[in-house]
């Protein structure tokens, strides 16, 4: 009883600062969709699947990190204080529901975030922070602050730029447990600059069926038919999730991390094939990721010798040309209207994500920062076989917020 009174409190205090003036939207009196928190993640599900098929695209055969999760929130921070067809071009890419309206998203991200304060598991640790850092001369609408306490933070751009970027590396760094570091490169701040927007996601997950590193043994990996390498292959037996799913061309295995909240779901072709992973990218579509993660999920639970490489990669992308590719419309112009935030004219003119992950007998460490400035054949016999030993595709989930939380396609172990 006292937590739902909590969040009816909260809530009814969030409704409070939107109704004091018109500042999201032209009618901020209007009452919130209760259902906005399950439609914000079916968009941010679809989104990430979007976000995975462009990199791939534009990286056709490179290993792929990073964090949709955090480049959906960095991005819906922009949505929350753009205008026009700015926020039209934003509210299409994140695959909001048209039905919703802006304080129905408002909210539904703000119980969001307040949930995933108090109910996270103590098996885990998954952190996601926020940040809209405005130059200091810019005149902020006075409904702004209220809305965004813990996101907006002033910077003198214009005097400091280095001093800002420093300073806006060190807090990255400081979400991500140190893992993330200088995001921004010198030179990438100016005095021009006047608004930055950034996210920071860290994830620590112990396996709950631990590879033995007494297991771990050195063997083959094909990165092509024609090509391979010696990676470190950690090595299992345990009961886990798994299918073999014809309408992806691949194996499906469930490794789940303590807490039970958050698992890595591997999908993997059959054989070694220079179109194996394509293949599976091309048919992930958001109704076959639900039939993985679903409440009528078709994995099920047996016996299966698992292989996986151990691995440790980073990846920077420039989002830019990769938002292109999904129609961000004018939010990486000077055209871009950002008039929620202030009456002043500000823009974003580059977005740098940077995902660093490492893969052990233990379990998974993953973080990442967004910025954004100016196949089924007959049941095999027991135990199955999951031999990780070409390319594959890798999703780490969170079944309780029902969101994306990390992606990755390893191709290669460099």
């Amino acid at each position: 009883m006292r937590t739902f009174y909590l969040l009816f409190v909260t809530l009814t205090a969030i409704i409070a600062h939107i109704t004091a003036e018109n500042c999201l939207t032209n009618n901020d009196s209007q009452t919130p969709n209760p259902d906005g928190k399950n439609k914000l993640y079916t968009g941010q599900q679809e989104f990430s699947l979007n976000l995975l098929q462009s990199i791939n695209a534009h990286s056709p055969n490179s290993n792929i990190f990073f964090s949709p999760y955090s480049t959906y929130h960095a991005l819906l921070m922009a949505y929350f204080i753009s205008s026009n067809t700015t926020e039209m071009y934003l509210k299409k890419v994140l695959k909001l529901d048209p039905k919703q309206s802006k304080i129905d998203v408002f909210s539904a991200y703000k119980l969001d975030k307040l949930l995933s304060s108090i109910q996270r598991s103590g098996d885990y640790e998954f952190t996601n922070a926020n940040r809209i850092y405005v130059d200091k001369d810019i005149q902020v609408r006075s409904c702004i602050p209220p809305l965004f306490e813990d996101e907006l933070q002033t910077q003198d751009f214009q005097n400091a730029p280095d001093v800002s970027r420093r300073n806006i590396n060190s807090w990255v760094e400081e979400r991500t447990h140190n893992m993330i570091k200088d995001i921004l490169p010198p030179g990438s701040i100016d005095s021009q600059t006047n608004l930055v927007l950034a996210n920071a996601a860290y994830f620590k997950g112990l396996w709950e069926n631990k590879f033995d590193a007494a297991n771990t043994k050195l063997d083959v990996f094909h990165i092509s038919p024609s090509n391979r390498t010696i990676v470190d292959m950690m090595n299992v037996q345990g009961s886990f999730n798994f299918d073999i799913s014809e309408e992806l061309g691949a194996h499906i295995l469930e490794l789940p991390y303590k807490g039970g909240d958050i698992s890595m779901f591997i999908l993997l072709p059959p054989f070694v094939k220079e179109d194996g992973v394509a293949n599976i990218l091309k048919k992930l579509t958001l109704e076959q990721f639900q039939k993985i993660v679903g409440d009528e999920s078709k994995l099920w639970p047996r016996t299966v010798n698992v292989s996986l490489p151990k691995f440790n990669l980073e990846r920077t992308i420039e989002l830019v040309p990769i938002l292109d590719r999904m129609n961000i419309g004018d939010v990486f112009t000077q055209n871009s209207n950002f008039s929620v935030l202030t009456n002043q004219k500000v823009s974003l003119g580059n977005a740098l994500h940077k995902a660093k992950i490492e893969v052990n007998e233990e379990g998974t460490k993953a973080a990442a920062a967004t910025v954004l400035f100016s196949f089924r054949s007959s049941r095999p016999a027991e135990p199955a076989i999951f031999n990780c030993k070409h390319p594959f595709v890798y999703i780490i989930y969170d079944k309780k917020e029902q969101a994306i939380l990390f992606q990755g396609v390893f191709r290669s172990p460099y």
